[in-house]
């Protein structure tokens, strides 16, 4: 399985207001209040003048170094690069603070050396992260969650109706919640054999236009599947389920 980034990583609120002058720009958030800017060809362009690939990182040019010095004059900011395929890849980081490149670039090949000793982690810590338990600040953060440039933007996206990190952590909090009580209610139900029929056999007859036959007893199995998965569906939400089931087949 592969593994792309390319992406500037800094405080999530700060790296939303210094990004906000880029129309493509999302921020996607990570753990212990950072932020991860996914560097996309059309991001790059927009922070470039001339692309240059020399050196440790594919993407790099003096502008965009110039904008990651004017972006570290009020805090510290990172830029990362992985490739990985099957386990076998290599690093890249840097850091740059008080409007100069302070650490870095380190580029290694991984697995190699120790963990901690690997270009994302240790820019992870020199931007202040924490290790939890035994995972490495790679994964503690949240590095692994997505696996290429889409996917972080994505994330990023899903972010977008959060105004700060304090409301997305919120925002999370309630959908863990949420699910919970999906759960629960889904484990109840499953260890009593006793799923709710959201519409009875004739009701499906009566939707679907059809006569009694085995697909009658399909339906009534995947609104129950669909009732373990999402809870209580109102009477219409049914209908439509059904439907759009039916128009699957």
């Amino acid at each position: 399985m592969s593994y792309v980034l390319h992406a500037v990583v800094s405080d999530f609120d700060r790296l939303r207001l210094l990004s906000g002058d880029l129309p493509r720009a999302v921020v996607a958030p990570l753990r212990q209040r950072l932020g991860l800017l996914p560097v996309t060809g059309e991001i790059f362009d927009e922070l470039s003048d001339v692309w240059r690939g020399d050196g440790p990182f594919k993407l790099m040019s003096p502008a965009f170094a110039a904008r990651l010095k004017d972006w570290s004059r009020g805090g510290r900011v990172a830029y990362v690069e992985a490739d990985f395929f099957g386990g076998d890849g290599s690093q890249s980081a840097a850091l740059w603070e008080n409007g100069r490149q302070s650490w870095g670039p380190e580029h290694a090949w991984i697995p190699s050396g120790p963990r901690e000793s690997w270009p994302i982690n240790a820019v992870l810590a020199r931007l202040g992260a924490h290790g939890t338990g035994a995972f490495d600040l790679f994964d503690t953060v949240g590095f692994a969650q997505e696996r290429d440039m889409e996917g972080w933007r994505w994330a990023g996206l899903r972010a977008l109706d959060a105004p700060d990190y304090d409301a997305w952590e919120a925002l999370c909090r309630m959908k863990e919640e949420a699910d919970a009580r999906v759960a629960a209610e889904r484990d109840k139900y499953v260890k009593r054999g006793d799923v709710p029929v959201i519409l009875d056999g004739k009701a499906v007859m009566e939707v679907l236009g059809i006569p009694s036959s085995p697909l009658v007893g399909a339906a009534i199995r995947h609104l129950q599947e669909v009732y373990l998965q999402r809870g209580s569906l109102a009477f219409h939400e049914a209908v439509a389920e059904l439907r759009r089931w039916a128009q699957s087949l």
